[in-house]
């Protein structure tokens, strides 16, 4: 029968199949046969069960199988004589199955929608100026100075501000939410800038060997998420008090870096280095302006599946950045799984658009990806997952990863074509 478009949608089918009443009497005969083979029932030796008892003691197993037998078959036939392609399970309505007679169906699933790529070469990039600023280096080195500084020991005095206090803490939270903290030799810099208020305020004028209780609030937007919104009781000894000690900028600091002679040496590389980051940066941003503006000027309708897998892969990603943050199973389990699934929904849409615009331009220009670039992939995961090129080359041929990782490659290639050829 013919497909029917759903009203108002591009990307949504539905198609009625029939399938003949000889080729159902055959699956259930089949089935039937099968039964006999495996049934054990009171009065009769296994594989001796006449039919007529199979039929009425497992009709509905039988129907069920039937079903489950002949819908996918005749649905991918009919889908392919049509010339269709679903990129979604179908949903499966008005099932007529009745002895003796046709069964038919409905099914309705989703099509990648008609893409016609328009006005990318048009589009122009921002191609910012980069400039790096004598104020820029010097805040740099500070920076380097920062990281290599050494704290030594101070006696005789309690704790100012600018001094840092080397203490053992143990954290509880208030009411019962997240998990008791304890840390050993942790500098706490009185004053500091990135330091909780209420550290500050009861570790001022303490001396080494001086035991504090005290509470801490938390704010919502806390960097350690196990912290975030939380009150924690806080029990704190002074261990000892260090003040810090920057290392002289002169060429001997130089040479401790690695491979300098002197101070403009590494003002050299660090001039370098921010200009090379602030040009990826600016590069990065120009990409995600361009793709914005050719999904404005290219929309269309986005499949349901599509973006819902794209939510799942968002949220997966988002999920392991807050395992590598701390956050518990337990803790994930009491997130409203749905409110953070439409808070994905926008953003995953966007991500579809991009990616079949992109899909769409590299087959428009003949952007290709060479065997030597999957190559290149292969091997680079082989070495993060410490695995051979061979097992990894296989894990990803079984499960499609390779061509994943080609079509990714190939949208890369389409962006970089339309960042340049947009200059």
């Amino acid at each position: 029968m013919s497909p029917t478009e759903t009203k108002e949608s591009t990307t949504k089918r539905e198609i009625h199949v029939e399938i003949p009443a000889e080729e159902v009497g055959r699956q259930t005969e089949s089935l039937i046969q099968k039964y006999q083979k495996m049934a054990r029932l009171p009065g009769f030796r296994r594989g001796h069960v006449p039919p007529s008892i199979i039929r009425q003691r497992f009709s509905e197993e039988i129907k069920t199988d039937v079903v489950e037998a002949l819908i996918p078959r005749y649905f991918r036939q009919e889908t392919e004589r049509l010339g269709m392609h679903p990129i979604s399970q179908p949903r499966v309505t008005d099932l007529h199955l009745h002895e003796g007679e046709p069964l038919r169906f409905k099914a309705a699933f989703e099509v990648m929608p008609e893409i016609k790529l328009e006005g990318y070469k048009e589009l122009r990039a921002d191609k910012p100026e980069i400039a790096v600023s004598e104020a820029d280096v010097d805040q740099a080195l500070a920076d380097l100075r920062e990281r290599h500084a050494s704290f030594n020991p101070v006696d005789g005095r309690v704790l100012a501000d600018g001094d840092f206090a080397q203490v053992s803490l143990d954290g509880n939270p208030k009411a019962g939410e997240g998990q008791p903290v304890h840390m050993d030799e942790v500098l706490v810099e009185i004053a500091g800038q990135n330091t909780m208020p209420e550290f500050t305020e009861h570790l001022r004028g303490a001396s080494a060997g001086d035991e504090r209780t005290f509470e801490v609030n938390y704010p919502e937007d806390a960097q350690d998420k196990r912290l975030a919104g939380k009150t924690f009781s806080y029990a704190v000894k002074v261990q000892s008090i260090k003040q810090k000690s920057l290392p002289e900028l002169n060429d001997e600091f130089a040479r401790q870096l690695g491979e300098f002679q002197t101070v403009d040496d590494v003002r050299k590389v660090i001039r370098e280095q921010i200009e090379s980051e602030r040009k990826h940066q600016a590069e990065h941003e120009s990409k995600d302006k361009l793709v914005a503006e050719l999904i404005r000027r290219n929309d269309f309708e986005v499949p349901d599946a599509l973006i819902e897998h794209q939510i799942d892969l968002r949220l997966e990603r988002g999920l392991r950045a807050l395992a590598a943050q701390g956050l518990t199973a337990e803790q994930m389990k009491k997130m409203d799984i749905n409110r953070l699934r439409g808070g994905q929904r926008e953003g995953a849409i966007h991500d579809v658009k991009a990616s079949l615009l992109l899909e769409k331009m590299a087959e428009e220009e003949n952007i290709q990806v060479r065997d030597e670039e999957l190559d290149q992939e292969v091997e680079s995961l082989a070495k993060q997952t410490k695995q051979t090129v061979e097992a990894v080359r296989a894990r990803l041929t079984r499960d499609g990863g390779l061509d994943r990782i080609r079509s990714r490659i190939r949208n890369e290639k389409a962006l970089e074509f339309l960042y340049h050829q947009s200059a």
